[in-house]
């Protein structure tokens, strides 16, 4: 399925061709700008971003993925839908969650819309994590209850 396999992002990195690099250095820094306290790994032998969940990742062309054909690099957003985008700035294509939007060149970059878009990623990313908690709370609460009427 995928052309390579790494095993740190260092060795991600040093595989990466100079033009895709460049783009993801720009791309990069722009990540760590919006979302300084973000962890990268890598997930699909790409990186990731991520605090509570995965908020987005950085798809170069040169790490392949099936038969999907590409060019530059890919930075999408793993619950793209929940973004708000009304100008059509991010492509869904078929998929479900994620949207993204493909570079070429660092000129592409519109590092203002794009740190919107991170934003409000990682605020969607911050409610996701405290309905996750509120959930767990109102399950611990109920299963309390139903232990309190066996007794």
């Amino acid at each position: 399925m995928q052309n390579v396999s790494f095993h740190s992002l260092d060795d991600f990195f040093e595989f990466i061709p100079s033009d895709e690099k460049k783009i993801l250095e720009a791309l990069r820094k722009i990540i760590f700008e919006c979302i300084p306290d973000c962890e990268e790994k890598l997930a699909y032998n790409v990186p990731f971003y991520k605090r509570h969940s995965n908020i987005c990742f950085l798809w170069p062309a040169s790490v392949t993925w099936g038969g999907v054909k590409q060019k530059g690099v890919r930075m999408g957003f793993t619950s793209g839908y929940l973004l708000h985008d009304e100008i059509g700035y991010l492509y869904q294509g078929k998929r479900k969650q994620v949207t993204w939007r493909d570079f070429t060149n660092v000129s592409e970059i519109d590092s203002t819309l794009l740190s919107n878009y991170l934003h409000e990623a990682a605020l969607v990313d911050q409610e996701k994590a405290k309905l996750k908690i509120s959930q767990k709370q109102k399950n611990l609460l109920s299963n309390s209850k139903k232990k309190k009427l066996k007794h």
